[in-house]
């Protein structure tokens, strides 16, 4: 792969788009028909979370590089395809223009420029204090993953109706960051994480808990949001019911078999990511 796209970690920027239509569309409930003016401004808002993505991730690997030796030696800014000034433009550039292509959204839907704000700052806090500390690290991270549904739902829209699938965000990918800890705990020098601190056994019960929490907001829909019986109730309850599943796999393991654990879980998240679609054709 291109390096550029190694470096902006290209796959989690894609989830990151791909979130933030899906909560555009879910927040409507219309489907795919949106106007036009609502179209462009999910797109532009879709376009500012890959930028911001991207930039962060970038910052991560800038700030990160000796963790990256042992964790992730094949990284472009360990292996020296990618120097270190040239990754610091990187990141200034997309961080800009991630901002300068929402100004219009932000004019129409002024939630926009709250969410981003909070979107750099959980960024910039989270590499420069919070990435250190651990478990308040991993509440950043999750919290950016559920804003992400929140932004894209406040470019067309009211955010209540995925306010659930937010939290449900929240906690899964929660999850996903304590495993990702204890897969990288022997490489982890001079950050006080959650399993470096408490061990694997404590580490696993908060995955688990966080997975318990997701489940259980997974039901809130049916109050008020979508009908049981109609075909988005049912396409979003075979679809959650499966992603719940695999979600209880993907700690069910644990302690063992993380890297496994940290695959499955994966796949429960695009599970559910298209149980989130179900909700715009209510």
């Amino acid at each position: 792969m291109n390096r550029w796209l190694r470096l902006a970690r290209i796959p989690n920027v894609a989830v990151s788009v791909v979130g933030t239509v899906v909560g555009g569309w879910a927040a409507r409930g219309v489907g795919f028909q949106l106007t036009g003016p609502e179209y462009l401004y999910l797109l532009l808002a879709a376009a500012s979370t890959g930028l911001v993505t991207a930039g962060g991730n970038a910052l991560n690997d800038l700030l990160d590089r000796e963790g990256d030796r042992a964790n992730h030696p094949d990284r472009p800014l360990v292996t020296g395809e990618i120097g270190a000034a040239s990754a610091r433009g990187f990141v200034i550039a997309t961080l800009v223009v991630g901002i300068a292509v929402v100004i219009p959204v932000m004019r129409a839907a002024p939630g926009v420029g709250v969410l981003l704000a909070l979107a750099l700052a959980a960024v910039l806090s989270y590499e420069f204090w919070f990435k250190a500390v651990g478990f308040l690290g991993n509440l950043e991270v999750a919290f950016l993953t559920g804003l992400v549904f929140l932004y894209g739902a406040a470019s067309v829209g009211p955010v209540g109706p995925v306010a659930a699938l937010a939290g449900m965000a929240f906690l899964a990918t929660l999850s996903r960051e304590v495993i990702k800890d204890m897969e990288d705990m022997e490489g982890d020098v001079g950050r006080s994480t959650l399993p470096r601190r408490y061990g694997l056994g404590v580490s696993s019960w908060v995955a688990r808990g966080a997975i318990a929490g997701a489940i259980a907001l997974s039901a809130v829909p049916f109050w008020g949001l979508v009908r049981w019986g109609s075909p988005a109730g049912i396409m979003y309850l075979a679809l959650v019911l499966a992603a719940d599943a695999v979600f209880v796999v993907s700690v069910a393991g644990l302690p063992r078999r993380l890297h496994g654990c940290q695959t499955v879980s994966k796949l429960a998240m695009a599970i559910a990511l298209l149980a989130f679609l179900a909700l715009a054709f209510r």
